[in-house]
């Protein structure tokens, strides 16, 4: 049975799985599909074209799959996906897509911290952790595993790979490849997420591999010759083809 406050407003139209709390001032719009033992805590809204799964928690003052900020939206048909058991902080803005990809996705285990702003179009993965007043702009990606700190400015079109910690206050306007540090101003390779990848279980054999495809990527100037270096002088795990797809497929470039 859900918990729906007499304060909160449900559009007919919902949709409402099982064992919902729903607190006072909430606001679920038309054309919304809510799954099972999601928690809205009190004045968040809930707009047009969201599609919610289980066990999320929305904080006071989100607003999920709200109309994109993009001029180019015509008011075409779009939605916003979230997956399951992710927590939503105060203030929480998320942007449906637009006729570009059609969809904002969110995956499922996510902390977004008081603030945060995810534009129209993006996709999220999984296990991020994004700090507070962070600002994604439209169509950006981020892989899974990514720890995002507080007050970063993201360019659109971006892409943000698995494993990463970028510090706060950086912005950037490039792609920031796996396994790294990214910081300072303007923002660059800092080295390895060491610490982070030793709490996911990664070996000290893996971690300097890692180490020396960054090494030897970064020692060319071109981007083909670091990549043709990495795969000349270092056996080819996942985590190097991860880190050679990465940086072949780019198309903004990585910072450097």
């Amino acid at each position: 049975m859900n918990q729906i406050s007499p304060l909160a407003y449900i559009h007919p139209e919902a949709q409402l799985g099982d064992n919902n709390v729903i607190g006072p001032f909430c606001y679920i719009d038309r054309n919304t599909v809510i799954g099972d033992n999601n928690v809205l805590q009190n004045s968040v809204t809930i707009n047009y074209g969201a599609r919610i799964g289980n066990g999320n928690e929305f904080f006071a003052g989100g607003s999920i799959s709200a109309k994109p900020q993009d001029l180019k939206f015509k008011g075409e048909d779009s939605v916003c996906e979230i997956g399951d058991n992710n927590s939503f902080r105060e203030n929480v803005n998320i942007s449906r897509g637009t006729a570009s990809k059609g969809t904002t996705q969110i995956g499922n285990n996510c902390l977004l911290m008081e603030n945060v702003h995810v534009a129209h179009d993006c996709f999220l993965g999984n296990n991020l952790i994004i700090g507070n007043s962070t600002k994604l702009a439209g169509e950006v990606i981020v892989d899974d595993n990514a720890i995002i700190s507080a007050a970063v400015l993201c360019h659109q079109f971006c892409r943000i790979a698995g494993y990463v910690m970028i510090q706060g206050g950086s912005r950037f306007s490039l792609d920031i490849p796996p396994y790294i540090i990214a910081g300072r101003e303007p923002t660059r390779y800092c080295g390895i997420n060491i610490i982070g990848l030793r709490r996911r279980g990664y070996t000290a054999e893996t971690i300097d591999l890692i180490h020396n495809a960054y090494r030897l990527l970064y020692s060319k100037t071109v981007r083909q010759e670091g990549i043709d270096a990495i795969k000349q002088e270092l056996p080819i795990t996942k985590e190097v083809e991860y880190i050679i797809q990465f940086v072949q497929s780019s198309q903004r470039g990585i910072i450097r």
